[in-house]
């Protein structure tokens, strides 16, 4: 119920999630819990799996995520099957993404509303996990005809006093002679003295106002009076002071005593038996102590030579080892200094050998050799025009002679 009215809540448009709101997964979790435990899953999924018990906040908080998606998809195949639907146990080397899928599948087909990733239920844990698994058990519990009753409440006992329910053998006539037995028992300021409102003097003391004309009297008859009493006898708290508890306490204090010295007569010999074998037991192993370390004296001291032995032993090693250590740092660095000098001869060796480099010379020369062509060709173009412009020129001057105009410069 819960978890539907969270679902709702959650979305609905304006929905405002309160502070409490962080720990609604913990109380899911818990009711999952509850409701497996109903279904008696320690029987039919741990003992057969060899699984330890779940906590309350197994499937709320992430631990081990390939161990809780184990767990999810085992126990979600358990709830699916007690449904009466068939679900083959899955394994754990199974494909997550088709096992997710076919829960999903048998989810949707028990109205529940997926609005979440299936990559959600492959961590194992958080609330799509824990939503999923508390719909399945909600199925499972309705399948297997299991049903919550009403909670049984215990009476508190009250602070101070006692009900009448609570001592509801007491007949109303008992508690009369209780009443005219002890009257100094209850509290003065409750009660009404009607003997008293007959007197002149108590009539002087009220207002003019609250003056009644007569005497007040009860025209009730007793025997109905009695029943009403005893129909509301039970409503009523009533309160009793008893000046004589001290006595009872008294008498219950030596009770007690007598209670206790009985008891300790017995107990304290009970006790000096259990110290005499104890102190027996102790020298018996004390003395035994003493004979194996007497016996052994010889094999300990060896032992403490070995043992001094040893320990030079591994201070030797650990000298050893710190040398060695060393010496494998040196020879690693002249190592990485020969592969250095290697490569260096390589390369040089490649390049004394190879013919790359008269190759681009001569790639260069044939180059070189054709620009130069462009070259003389652009130059030939160049004293070409130059010689037409000057034969121009020479013609123009010629002309200019013969018809007797000066000779005008062309450039």
């Amino acid at each position: 119920m819960l978890v539907k009215m969270s679902e709702e809540s959650r979305r609905s448009e304006d929905y405002e999630p309160g502070p409490g709101a962080a720990y609604t997964l913990f109380v899911v979790m818990e009711e999952l819990l509850d409701k497996l435990k109903l279904l008696n899953y320690e029987e039919e999924v741990l003992r057969r799996n060899n699984v330890k018990s779940l906590s309350r906040h197994y499937f709320a908080l992430p631990t081990n995520p390939g161990e809780q998606f184990f767990m999810f998809t085992t126990i979600a195949a358990w709830l699916i099957n007690k449904t009466g639907c068939h679900f083959e146990q899955p394994q754990e080397y199974d494909d997550p993404n088709a096992t997710v899928s076919k829960i999903l599948k048998e989810f949707r087909n028990f109205g529940g509303i997926v609005d979440f990733p299936p990559l959600k239920l492959k961590t194992g844990s958080g609330e799509n996990v824990c939503n999923v698994l508390d719909r399945l058990a909600e199925e499972a519990l309705k399948a297997t005809c299991i049903s919550w009753k009403r909670p049984n409440y215990p009476t508190e006992a009250p602070e101070e006093g006692y009900f009448i329910e609570d001592i509801a053998e007491f007949s109303l006539d008992r508690l009369e002679e209780e009443i005219t037995e002890e009257p100094d028992d209850y509290e003065d300021e409750h009660l009404l003295d009607l003997e008293a409102l007959k007197e002149p003097s108590y009539k002087s003391d009220l207002s003019e106002s609250s003056k009644p004309d007569n005497i007040l009297e009860s025209c009730v008859d007793a025997s109905e009076w009695k029943l009403e009493t005893e129909r509301v006898l039970p409503q009523l708290k009533v309160t009793i002071r008893s000046d004589k508890d001290w006595r009872v306490h008294v008498e219950q204090m030596h009770q007690h005593k007598d209670g206790i010295e009985s008891s300790l007569k017995d107990t304290k010999g009970y006790l000096n038996r259990l110290q005499d074998e104890i102190s027996a037991t102790l020298e018996k192993v004390g003395s035994r102590e003493k004979n194996i370390n007497t016996q052994m004296k010889h094999l300990i001291q060896e032992y403490r030579v070995a043992q001094s032995q040893l320990s030079e032993a591994k201070e030797r090693f650990h000298q050893g080892s710190s040398r060695v250590t060393e010496r494998t740092r040196i020879l690693a660095e002249i190592a990485e200094e020969l592969d250095s000098v290697k490569q260096e001869m390589e390369e040089k060796g490649s390049s004394i050998s190879d013919g790359a480099p008269l190759v681009k010379i001569k790639q260069s020369l044939t180059k070189l050799k054709q620009e130069i062509i462009q070259m003389d060709i652009r130059i030939g173009l160049v004293e070409h025009t130059l010689l037409q412009a000057k034969l121009k020129e020479k013609s123009n001057m010629t002309r200019d002679i013969y018809s007797g105009f000066p000779p005008q410069n062309q450039f």
